[in-house]
């Protein structure tokens, strides 16, 4: 069987066609494209797009198909997912030097990119919109910011940590809503470099700290720490030592808010292109990995399976990505902006597919007296 053929076996299954006029449907430039795809699976997919070898008008709704129809199946059987997958294996990629990697080449690029399709609190993590309008992304986020909130059951008075704080809007909405005297960490220098620079003054302190020197720093500090879309950049490897500092940080009585994208397999990897043009050495990790890893130094209270709500997080952003764009082309040009592209929208389209999902864990150091009552 040809490489066309074994494509378009796995296209057909989905009802994606090639050279279809359906917006799901793509269309080749190259017809190498079919040989990149079985030599080098998911990066020779991203990678042809990146170069243009082909096009396909809505992403999502092509990538949503496929997943669902099982294709990853297909193109994860090569080579360069196997040397990826053994490298994860064999090496801690999440080390201190590791984790500094990402925040190099991802999250201290440009602000203002990132701020031209965030909220005004620049969460940069999925929204909640169950009683918002679909097209309501600051509404969202402020329902998640709340929603937080309500299941840490926030006090004037507390003191909170924020693990991998981003631009410190979590942080600021804390303390401008409920009264708590916030710190974040971050390793990020940009972040920090905005975060403290629109704090909001006594009460909230961004601090350039990795996780694992929470122990040693701050123990039994915090009356609620939470950690929101930072966990993916731990690594499987690290997971227990992660839970292990965030424990050591929590008071007795206090609570533990951890959001996560998720997986229901156990990989040590992330999808390779994923790895290599957006997030370095991230592994998104399955519910088992994680509660495995907080054996020992927490009791689980909630989970709750936000994955749906990131779909529609992922198509505001792209929307308001590609409205901004003309003011950042001539910086980053049109290559960067397929690989934005197709970052929102297969995103989009596995969480749509159910391939991906989006948790919130509420965890406690020694169990709720009374036990714990979720919300949403």
């Amino acid at each position: 069987m040809s490489a066309r053929q074994i494509c378009e076996q796995v296209l057909d299954a989905a009802d994606v066609k090639v050279g279809g006029d359906r917006p799901w449907d793509i269309r080749v430039h190259d017809e190498a494209f079919f040989d990149r795809i079985v030599a080098d699976g998911t990066l020779g997919l991203g990678e042809s797009y990146m170069d243009g070898w082909w096009d396909c008008d809505a992403l999502d709704a092509m990538t949503a198909r496929t997943l669902a129809a099982g294709g990853e199946r297909v193109v994860e059987r090569n080579w360069r997912t196997a040397l990826h997958a053994l490298r994860a294996k064999v090496l801690n990629l999440q080390t201190r030097r590791g984790a500094k990697e990402v925040a190099k080449r991802h999250y201290d690029i440009d602000d203002r990119l990132y701020m031209s399709f965030l909220d005004p609190y620049n969460q940069y993590t999925c929204a909640y919109f169950k009683d918002a309008h679909e097209d309501d992304l600051d509404g969202a986020q402020q329902a998640k910011m709340d929603l937080i909130c309500r299941k840490l059951r926030l006090q004037e008075g507390d003191r909170v940590l924020d693990i991998g704080c981003g631009w410190g809007g979590l942080a600021r909405w804390m303390h401008e809503r409920h009264g708590c005297r916030v710190t974040g960490i971050n390793i990020a220098d940009g972040q920090l470099e905005y975060a403290r620079s629109h704090a909001p003054g006594a009460g909230v302190e961004y601090l350039n700290m990795d996780y694992r020197d929470l122990p040693s720093r701050f123990p039994g500090a915090f009356d609620k720490v939470v950690s929101v879309g930072m966990v993916e950049h731990v690594g499987w490897r690290n997971h227990r030592e992660y839970f292990r500092a965030a424990r050591a940080a929590t008071r007795d009585g206090g609570l533990f808010l951890l959001q996560t994208c998720g997986q229901d397999r156990s990989r040590p990897i992330a999808d390779p292109w994923i790895d290599r043009y957006i997030f370095p050495n991230g592994c998104v990790p399955s519910p088992a990995q994680l509660t495995a890893a907080a054996e020992g130094s927490f009791v689980l209270e909630d989970w709750h399976n936000m994955g749906t709500h990131y779909d529609r997080t992922l198509l505001n952003w792209w929307r308001r990505f590609e409205r901004a764009w003309p003011g950042f082309r001539e910086e980053y040009g049109d290559r960067f902006f397929r690989m934005f592209r197709y970052y929102m929208l297969t995103c989009a389209g596995a969480f749509r597919a159910r391939q991906m999902h989006l948790h919130q864990a509420v965890f406690s150091p020694n169990g709720v007296p009374g036990g714990y009552a979720g919300v949403r």
